[in-house]
């Protein structure tokens, strides 16, 4: 009697067991908040999957701040490092990962209307002031004709280094060639600077071979360079680059309401994440303030 009544036992906590095992499973993804108490109570959180690049997106997305918050809501980031500014768009386009945190609107704008993809911001996060570095020459004031200078050479951000340079009286461009401005569009070049145009990632290692260089905020953060120290000239916080360049949180289109996006920029843009951001990065990274 005493083995039948095991028994008996023993199959009812395995049946319980298997049905607590399956009840958080990916496939039953919902913004319920009673199923997602449920699945932080037995230890399953849903996996939100994130390319990013390494400094400072993956490093924010990777913060305790960051996780701590999201496992409240019942989340868990799985972040993917990309050394590029196409495959993180392609990735979430084809629909492999569910978004992507590496670039500014402007450049989100420009990918969309050059390649066809249906990528959408999900929400504004932060800002890196684009910075000019010094090469082989460490002040502005040492500039001299036929100087080169290392600039990115995408669209978006190739227009932003030359507005850079042209606030600093580098250059002067031809009126209204703005976000579009390319090496073309310069109108006057006293200096008769060399531009040198290279894939973005790539500027920092020209340092050596350059006069000066101008860096996007991430990966003049990569190579250890503070803008607000280590930058001879830099956009200020509260011009229009911090709107037309604020690096957001891309999804493919339809999927900016899906709840595990909706939570992980709720988190982005709580107070805790930016008062951590702001300490972290000392103004290399500033919090945005608009949606």
């Amino acid at each position: 009697m005493k083995k039948k009544l095991f028994a008996t036992l023993l199959a009812s906590v395995l049946t319980l067991s298997a049905i607590t095992g399956c009840g958080g499973s990916a496939d039953n993804k919902t913004s319920d908040n009673t199923q997602n108490a449920d699945s932080k109570e037995s230890g399953d959180l849903e996996i939100i999957t994130v390319a990013a690049t390494s400094v400072p997106h993956a490093e924010i997305l990777e913060s305790d701040v960051v996780t701590s918050a999201l496992e409240a809501k019942g989340y868990k980031l799985e972040i993917t490092v990309f050394e590029d500014y196409v495959q993180p768009n392609n990735v979430v386009d084809g629909g492999e990962f569910d978004a992507n945190y590496f670039q500014h609107i402007t450049y989100l704008n420009d990918f969309n209307e050059q390649n066809g993809t249906k990528l959408v911001n999900a929400g504004g996060i932060h800002y890196e002031p684009f910075g000019i570095y010094g090469g082989n020459k460490k002040s502005l004031d040492e500039i001299a004709d036929g100087d080169t200078i290392a600039i990115p050479n995408d669209t978006t951000n190739e227009a932003r280094a030359l507005l850079l340079l042209e606030a600093n009286d580098l250059i002067k461009l031809e009126d209204g060639a703005g976000l579009t401005a390319t090496v073309n569009n310069i109108a006057e070049n006293p200096y008769n600077l060399k531009i040198v145009e290279v894939e973005a990632a790539q500027v920092p290692h020209q340092l050596d071979s350059v006069s000066y260089a101008v860096m996007n905020g991430n990966y003049a953060m990569e190579a250890g360079f503070t803008v607000a120290t280590d930058a001879l000239a830099y956009e200020a916080q509260d011009s229009e680059a911090a709107e037309k360049y604020v690096n957001v949180i891309a999804v493919k289109e339809g999927n900016e309401s899906n709840p595990g996006i909706v939570a992980l920029v709720e988190v982005l843009k709580s107070d805790e994440v930016k008062a951590w951001i702001e300490e972290q990065y000392k103004g290399s990274v500033v919090p945005y303030e608009g949606n």
